[in-house]
């Protein structure tokens, strides 16, 4: 067959497979819009789509000109893990408060009930103390009249409703708050020496009645470097 016939009987077969379509290899753009995409979707549920026609303005970002479609794929990237995170720092950063109807509620509320009654309790203590301020100390004396150190104490508090034992030891043994030097408030007892030998009322801005020793009278007195100096212990009688 000549050649030139060759040609023409071949033409058909050429424009066929010019106009059969043809499907390039996706570009590295593409394929990180894809996976963006995809990566989105999983995450939330939501189908994106990007716009067929995508504008070609370039946007430089860690050295890469990306079009307006890869960079949209990339803040999505970016941006999911960082926002499915903040829900969880919020969980941790505040819990919410007990409701008053709830057991931690009705907890908190019999706690602040009880501090409440104690503070009270405690001003009547010192109160009732400070009027014996002038009687004098009498070994063994638990009023009215005359006191030592421990029944100055007991008789304080009994006048507040509490009960306590007759001695400084079985006082300190038996209230079961124990309170610092730094964190006594009004109405605590603190004890002095070896052995918690004295006690006194705290009558608060630092400052303590007690009934010192024989041949002398009950006094409200300034606690000095010497009493913090032999302080053995505080409690919280009331609670």
């Amino acid at each position: 067959m000549e050649p030139e016939a060759a040609a023409i009987s071949l033409r058909p077969h050429l424009m066929t497979l010019w106009n059969r379509p043809r499907h390039p290899e996706p570009s590295d753009q593409d394929r990180w819009v894809t996976a963006a995409r995809q990566a989105a979707t999983a995450k939330s549920g939501d189908i994106l789509h990007t716009p067929r026609n995508p504008l070609k303005a370039g946007i430089t970002t860690g050295g890469l000109v990306l079009t307006t479609t890869a960079a949209v794929g990339a803040s999505v990237l970016a941006a999911g893990p960082a926002q499915a995170a903040v829900p969880q720092r919020a969980a941790l950063v505040k819990a919410p408060a007990a409701a008053p109807g709830t057991a931690p509620g009705r907890a908190a509320t019999a706690k602040q009930s009880r501090a409440a009654k104690q503070k009270t309790r405690a001003a009547t203590a010192v109160k009732y103390a400070a009027k014996q301020i002038g009687d004098p100390y009498r070994y063994g004396g638990d009023g009215p009249g005359s006191w030592d150190c421990s029944g100055l104490a007991q008789g304080a508090w009994r006048k507040a409703g509490v009960k306590l034992p007759r001695t400084t030891q079985q006082i300190y043994k038996a209230v079961g708050k124990k309170v610092s030097w730094k964190g006594a408030v009004k109405g605590d007892l603190l004890f002095f020496y070896g052995g918690r030998s004295h006690v006194g009322v705290y009558a608060g801005h630092g400052y303590m009645i007690h009934a010192p020793n024989s041949g002398e009278k009950v006094k409200k007195i300034k606690l000095t470097r010497y009493y913090k100096r032999n302080f053995s212990g505080g409690v919280r009688p009331g609670l």
